[in-house]
């Protein structure tokens, strides 16, 4: 049975070299706190992810480093499988 891919050393490169670029979140443009590593990125919404332009399940690559793009945590998980030039859905008023 086939490991999780994102466990890879080829995963983990690309990780790497996109945390070392130390971009701005492409999502909403702040800066990110790249200091923010290990278990506390786990739980801060402002530590970096690794997000894909193309979103893996419509069809984008997970290693294409054309593909890989910094973000805020909860910037990714806010966008979830969008395409990259949709913008997020915000409610119509404040619940």
């Amino acid at each position: 049975m086939a490991g999780n891919p994102r466990n890879g050393r080829p995963y983990r490169r690309l990780t790497t070299y996109q945390r070392s670029l130390g971009l701005p979140c492409w999502w909403c443009g702040q800066a990110i706190d790249y200091r923010i590593t290990g278990d506390a990125a786990r739980r801060s919404s402002w530590a970096f992810t690794l997000d894909h332009a193309q979103p893996i399940s419509r069809g984008g690559s997970l290693l294409d480093p054309f593909n890989a793009r910094s973000a805020h945590r909860r910037c990714n998980s806010a966008r979830g499988n969008r395409a990259a030039g949709t913008s997020p859905t915000r409610a119509s008023r404040r619940w």
